[in-house]
């Protein structure tokens, strides 16, 4: 098969943050056949490389000295169904919010919850994305996973994921092992909708649009509305959504906390388990809506790490690292990143 590769090609088009950097070579993926020549060719064998989907959870610091592959497997299709639910299959190359709207559209419930969240289908399970209540990991059924070194396609299940939040096996024991062909959903059909209003902003939403009685399209249209009103477009400003995940601290820290700081926002995991939110903390240490090096922090949501326009994933780097010590020094929790990195 005759693979066709861009050489020396600007990467500022598949990063969300739009930074101006480089690959040396870029490959667009369509079918398993084209991965399965391309892990056989030299331009593979002799170069570093670096899957992308949808660039919307990666901080690229510099020009990267080798291959990008770009996962552009499409396709959803119905594999099987009863009479409350069925199992529909996506390329894992789908945009993800497309694919969010279109089971709206069929009416099958489940990811509603998950509107407008950037990136792809394939990354989905890799970064367990969730909002508002709701995790990749409790609509997944299975995925399909091209092995890198095998060339075999294999299935994981949910088991094999080891999804944990914003986490997966991809992310740890397996990072850059597989590329995932597609992700099968287990959907409800309109009998059988359970719909997930624990969120109060999702609540408070549906009641200022006098929605007593959502549908699956309620909920979808009062997220994308909370998504919009807290944080940026992309295409205005360069960003990656959530850049830190909310801390997970235990109880007693938390109370102890809460002593000093009553209005801390918190959400219970389990008896000894709070999850504390990121974006009240950076706030609280003062770096929202600040500014240096072409970067900053957004100045409505301090979850958001921000491209100015001309700023480097080396800028947004040093800002995240001084926000880290900063908070750690404020409240003794650490922040960890939901992007992923790439040095």
């Amino acid at each position: 098969m005759q693979l066709q590769f861009s050489e020396n090609i600007s990467l500022k088009p598949y990063n969300t943050f739009g930074f101006e950097v480089k690959a040396k070579y870029l490959i667009e993926i369509n079918q398993v056949d084209q991965l399965k020549a391309l892990i056989k060719s030299e331009l593979w064998i002799e170069n570093k490389h670096l899957i992308l989907g949808g660039g919307s959870n990666i901080l690229l610091q510099r020009n990267f000295d080798g291959l990008i592959v770009l996962n552009k497997l499409l396709g959803i299709n119905v594999l099987q169904q009863d009479d409350s639910s069925l199992i529909v299959r996506a390329g894992g190359g789908e945009n993800w919010h497309e694919f969010v709207q279109y089971c709206i559209a069929k009416n099958w419930g489940g990811v509603e919850n998950l509107s407008l969240i950037p990136g792809t289908v394939g990354a989905a399970p890799m970064q367990n994305i969730g909002a508002y209540g709701v995790e990749i990991k409790d609509v997944f059924h299975s995925l399909e996973a091209f092995n890198l070194k095998s060339g075999e396609v294999e299935t994981f299940t949910a088991d094999d994921c080891k999804f944990g939040y914003r986490e997966s096996v991809f992310k740890h024991e397996l990072k850059d092992q597989y590329l995932i062909v597609a992700v099968q959903f287990k959907l409800s059909k309109p009998n059988a909708h359970q719909l997930k209003l624990d969120y109060g902003i999702i609540k408070q939403t549906l009641a200022e649009k006098n929605i007593t009685e959502p549908s699956i399209q309620d909920i979808s249209e009062a997220v994308i509305q909370i998504r919009q009103s807290k944080l940026p477009d992309p295409k205005q400003i360069g960003n990656s959504g959530s850049f830190f995940k909310n801390p997970i601290i235990n109880k007693q820290q938390f109370e102890e906390l809460l002593k000093e700081y009553p209005s801390l926002p918190a959400y219970r995991i389990s008896d000894e388990e709070m999850k504390v939110a990121a974006g009240w903390l950076i706030e609280q240490a003062g770096w929202k809506g600040y500014d240096e090096n072409g970067v900053g922090v957004h100045d409505k949501q301090a979850l958001v790490l921000v491209n100015k326009g001309n700023g480097s994933g080396e800028a947004i780097a040093e800002l995240a690292r001084k926000i880290q010590d900063s908070v750690y020094s404020k409240f003794r929790i650490q922040l960890n990143p939901e992007v992923n990195f790439v040095i």
